[in-house]
């Protein structure tokens, strides 16, 4: 799922060699959408799973919240 859109874009600009665009063209043809969008929504799901799959150091806020029993323990 794309982040949520803004008023206000940001430009991001990257190098590829001419073979990677040609293969991120064909793949965003493939889709029916342009390499911007293909690029930006690929990128996103990506980074969403690497944040997901590497969570922040352990904090002793962290550590505090999980040792709270829920509510519903109580």
């Amino acid at each position: 799922m794309p982040p949520a859109q803004t008023k206000e874009s940001v430009s991001i600009n990257i190098r590829a060699k001419a073979r990677q665009r040609d293969l991120i063209d064909r793949a965003a043809q493939r889709q029916g959408r342009s390499r911007s969008e293909f690029m930006l929504e690929v990128s996103c799901r990506e980074a969403e799973d690497v944040l997901l799959d590497h969570p922040l150091p352990p904090t002793d806020k962290l550590r505090r919240l999980l040792k709270t029993k829920a509510p519903w323990e109580k």
